[in-house]
């Protein structure tokens, strides 16, 4: 089987759908398919064309992190992507920016299309007038339509005039995110908050609630693990509540530190104003992490009680209190237990995988997408 799959970032870039799409196209490339991936060429140091895990990977050039730039790199990567969708046999668009250029190449070629909706991007968007007729049409056109959350499925069925869009949470490598062989019995204890530092993952709210956390837990340290353009008004916050000592600034991380970073804390904190799903969040829990997260978006499809727990966003008293509960009870690594359990038992790269290749089964073979074999996520 050879698959194309178009993204806008790819590996080495850190992120959620960056890592989801690399999950997916080198387990598919251990499964026996042939992957190529046409993505964006987003640093200068990065090769036009390589290959990597047995992906050729082919990048056009990103004028700009914006969506006036992701629009010209589109429309730039449609002869690259027709080129190399001629010897595939069907062609995957991961997030909605990747669906024109998936779109013509797979038509063009004759080829069935999957597309994959992700990111709060679509969220957004979708509120927007102007937005709603063009999103439609995005959401009608491929042979199948993926989702990474409830919340995105329902959205993208709307807006598809009954469309059947298909959630499917992203997945975690569990190989490679695990609890570490020695996790130590920290006291202090130490909170890990992996988030972009932008402002719809709400780390403002978590160094507001520090100083509450700070009372109840002396000692208590927290790492932010991201980089992004609120760290500097961030920093100023952690001096003006005198919690600066408490909170390390640790910046973007390659994706391969991350299993150690996550396997250092105690408790990992979600924030977040707004989510898909955040893998992670996924991650974490792979690390056998207890949760706290807001109950936004994706979040609340994976994180309950027996886990973690869930909080209202932007409130960092309730964040405070949730986190500084956790942390005094004596059931905590039972948790971070269970969240490894879930992790392993419905979010693995490997469910990913065959999920994918199910339904790419069917299209080459010209039948109806069946139902998922097993539950494909949540609940």
């Amino acid at each position: 089987m050879r698959i194309l799959i178009h993204c806008v970032y790819y590996a080495p870039e850190v992120g959620g759908l960056e890592s989801h799409v690399a999950g997916l196209a080198e387990g598919l490339a251990a499964r026996g398919a042939e992957v190529r991936v046409i993505t964006s060429r987003s640093r200068p140091e990065l090769p036009l064309e390589e290959s990597a895990s047995g992906i050729r990977i082919r990048r056009i050039p990103l004028p700009s992190r914006t969506a006036a730039g992701w629009a010209r790199y589109a429309l730039a990567s449609i002869p690259a992507t027709r080129r190399w969708a001629r010897s595939a046999d069907l062609v995957h668009a991961q997030s909605f920016a990747s669906i024109l250029p998936a779109g013509v190449a797979a038509r063009s070629a004759g080829r069935p299309w999957v597309a994959s909706f992700h990111t709060s991007h679509f969220l957004v968007r979708s509120t927007r007038p102007a937005w709603i007729p063009v999103l439609s049409g995005l959401v009608r056109w491929p042979d199948h339509a993926f989702a990474a959350s409830e919340e995105i499925r329902s959205v993208a069925e709307n807006l598809g005039g009954g469309r059947r869009v298909e959630a499917l949470t992203n997945g975690v490598d569990t190989a490679r995110f695990r609890p570490p062989g020695n996790r130590r019995g920290s006291r202090p204890p130490i909170l890990v908050v992996p988030r972009r530092l932008v402002p719809k993952n709400g780390v403002e709210y978590f160094v507001r609630a520090l100083p509450g956390i700070r009372r109840r837990v002396p000692g208590v340290r927290a790492r932010l693990i991201g980089d992004g353009p609120e760290r500097e008004r961030l920093k100023v916050l952690a001096r003006q509540l005198q919690v600066e000592e408490s909170l390390e600034f640790l910046g973007a991380r390659p994706h391969a530190e991350m299993p150690e970073l996550l396997g250092s804390g105690d408790l990992a904190i979600f924030p977040s104003l707004m989510e898909a799903t955040s893998v992670a969040a996924l991650e974490a829990m792979a690390c056998g992490l207890p949760v706290v997260a807001t109950a936004v978006g994706g979040l609340a499809e994976i994180v309950d009680e027996e886990v973690g727990t869930l909080v209202p966003a932007a409130d960092p008293d309730a964040l405070a209190r949730a986190v500084t509960t956790l942390l005094a009870d004596a059931d905590l690594r039972t948790r971070g237990a269970a969240a490894r359990a879930r992790v392993a038992a419905r979010w693995s790269n490997d469910r990913l995988v065959e999920r994918h290749l199910e339904v790419y089964g069917d299209l080459l073979a010209g039948r109806r997408v069946g139902e998922p074999s097993r539950p494909a996520g949540g609940g």
